[in-house]
């Protein structure tokens, strides 16, 4: 890490190579006007599905139930009996661990649908789409 005064902090790889840099706000106000036309216009691309973590969690599982394919979006009423199989996906995969967190993002409405997997149970929770941050729950440094 190199530090440029108290508004610009260079990140560097274990090689020394630059990778990024981090800058405070108030830098970003000044140079942001300056910079907009060179950064992409096209809007950012979906990471690909978990299906790896997906599969290592079935290939593990312990639960004294079989393996769930069923989700359901409490929200907007969109559900499936196996989420894997549907064309075109109702839900798509969004995260997935080895503890039996799974959680899906609802292709109707965009919302989210969090499935916990525990020993004896299943508890699945909903929580509506929220298209842009809530300056209060934002980092400050």
């Amino acid at each position: 890490m190199s530090n440029h005064d108290d508004n610009l902090t260079e990140l560097y790889d274990k090689d020394g190579n630059l990778i990024g840099a981090l800058i405070t706000a108030q830098l970003w106000s000044s140079i942001k006007p300056r910079i907009m036309d060179l950064l992409p216009k096209e809007a950012p691309k979906e990471k690909p599905e978990p299906i790896g973590e997906w599969e290592t969690l079935k290939q593990y599982w312990d639960f004294a139930y079989p393996v769930d394919m069923d989700v359901h979006c409490e929200l907007c009423g969109n559900k499936t009996e196996n989420w894997e199989t549907d064309e075109p996906r109702k839900f798509r995969l969004m995260s997935c661990n080895l503890g039996g967190l799974v959680t899906f993002k609802c292709m109707h409405c965009q919302g989210r649908v969090t499935k916990k997997h525990f020993k004896d149970e299943i508890t699945v929770e909903c929580t509506e789409y929220v298209p842009e941050k809530s300056k209060h729950l934002e980092a400050r440094y």
